[in-house]
């Protein structure tokens, strides 16, 4: 019983593991060994081949943690990490290379370059709504940048926590590269420790938390959070692919347990009913008349999730709202796509981001009013979306709206474009990702200055005198009519 006891205390995870988890990524570190191109490029290729090997039990965590289909897992998790590899391998050895600056009179002769070298040792606390990607995908860049890493992934999702955890150690450099499992105990043991740069995926609050722990040693931060994204729906549309594509990117995406989730929609008095009937034909059309034995809909990931959702559907306000769907199966963690028509804007539904099947509708009399409603929200969601035909009203929209990111005519599906900056603005999170720009927040720019030994300037030495300083305020301008002024009353003088 003592033994038990001695191995169970051991295999406790606090601040003095972390300290060495940490202490050992950074003496591999310093030896320089993350920032060879060789090496970077065999970890991306190990990551390939580790989604390419373990793709069906990938499918199968993900289906015990969220009942996700295999469509989504597929598509959603392991392709887009895949297509992220191949980008970087792709990619890399061109974003590596120095990048050449421009030079001015004052230093001259001399060149300069933008040197990224890698920040040093970085931690990821990903999701659970999407457990391989949000964890994966920031590692990639990592990699890419010649970093050390530490992944924190959600235990709201433990099946995929524990896959990712043998994954990455059977297949990446566990020198370099590791995977902490736990909770909150665990993560704020890693949040004790000092990081050059952490990457959270979550909600708010804890957004908090970390940024706070981040302070405390002057550690950069890149946070995705999230938001009430919302939908601007105009009648100038091709009604039927416009609530196809709403679906989605509501439903289709874990069924609204996604970031960038349509979480509600803006449309005009007069089109509402035609918008909502749309919905009607469609969501049967995809998910049957009864969703609930839909094959295709991701179930809501734990209890706590479930009665909070219940909780913003049954608000006395709120529940005689409801023109479509609305099921509940809480043995097993099931709501049907459920639309609601004019719900109170000062409703729960209306003050939190949703985070799940629901999708409310709010009317207004002329579309221009809806601009005026997501700003006085008071939030900067991660995303916003429109649907119009007409030119004024999208370069209005790209004019005011501020948002992580902006689609027109779509949903969600900028994420898979990696020319893009992924990331949020305000309450909705700071800094980006994807492609490059993965790259770049896991890289420091370095400005770097090369000069010989001629064309040394006698004027920056003593002693001072107004010549010199006139010549020198001329040189610092750029201007060359000022400097042909100055070195004239130099002579003149």
């Amino acid at each position: 019983m003592l033994m038990e006891n001695k191995a169970e205390n051991k295999a406790v995870f606090d601040a003095e593991s972390a300290n060495e988890v940490v202490k050992e990524l950074r003496d591999s570190f310093v030896t320089g060994k993350t920032k060879s191109y060789r090496w970077r490029v065999t970890q991306l290729k190990a990551m390939l081949k580790m989604l390419d090997e373990n793709e069906p039990q990938i499918v199968a965590a993900l289906r015990d943690d969220l009942s996700k289909p295999e469509f989504e897992s597929s598509l959603y998790e392991i392709q887009m990490v895949n297509n992220s590899c191949r980008l970087a391998l792709k990619e890399m050895n061109h974003w590596m290379m120095p990048e050449k600056a421009k030079t001015s009179l004052t230093t001259f002769p001399s060149s300069a370059e933008i040197v990224s070298e890698p920040l040093g040792v970085v931690l990821v606390i990903s999701a659970w709504n999407y457990p391989f990607l949000v964890s994966l995908d920031p590692v990639v860049g990592a990699i890419s940048a010649g970093n050390a890493i530490v992944l924190k992934p959600s235990e709201m999702a433990p099946a995929s926590s524990s896959l990712l955890a043998k994954l990455v150690a059977d297949y990446l450099d566990s020198s370099c590269i590791k995977v902490v499992e736990g909770a909150i105990p665990e993560t704020s043991a890693l949040l004790e420790q000092k990081w050059d740069k952490i990457l959270y995926t979550g909600n708010g609050r804890v957004a908090r938390i970390v940024m706070a722990a981040a302070a405390k040693h002057l550690t950069p931060v890149v946070l995705e959070l999230g938001g009430k994204s919302p939908v601007i729906v105009v009648s100038d549309i091709n009604l039927k692919v416009a609530t196809r594509r709403i679906i989605a990117g509501k439903w289709g995406c874990n069924n609204g347990q996604a970031c960038v989730s349509p979480d509600y929609i803006i449309t005009t008095k007069d089109y509402a009913t035609k918008l909502v009937d749309s919905f009607k034909c469609e969501l049967e059309r995809f998910y049957g008349k009864d969703p609930l034995e839909s094959k295709d809909l991701s179930r809501i990931v734990n209890s706590n999730h479930f009665d909070r959702l219940s909780k913003l559907m049954d608000e006395e306000k709120v529940s005689s709202k409801i023109v479509h769907g609305g099921q509940r199966n809480e043995k097993n963690l099931q709501i049907a796509p459920t639309i609601l028509l004019d719900v109170p804007v000062n409703s729960l539904i209306m003050k939190e981001e949703i985070f799940g099947p629901l999708l409310p509708i709010i009317t207004v009399d002329k579309v221009e009013q809806s601009f005026d409603l997501i700003h006085s929200s008071g939030g900067k969601p991660l995303a916003a979306y429109l649907f119009t035909n007409n030119k004024k009203l999208k370069r209005k929209f790209v004019e005011t709206v501020s948002a992580g990111g902006l689609v027109v005519n779509d949903t969600a599906v900028h994420l898979a474009i990696h020319s893009l900056p992924f990331g949020g603005v305000g309450e909705s999170g700071m800094g980006s990702y994807h492609g490059k720009f993965s790259f770049d927040a896991f890289s420091h720019k370095k400005a770097v200055l090369y000069r010989g030994f001629a064309g040394d300037a006698f004027l920056r030495y003593p002693p001072y005198t107004p010549g010199k300083l006139t010549l020198l305020q001329a040189l610092l301008s750029g201007s060359i009519v000022g400097i042909i002024r100055a070195l004239l009353g130099w002579f003149w003088a």
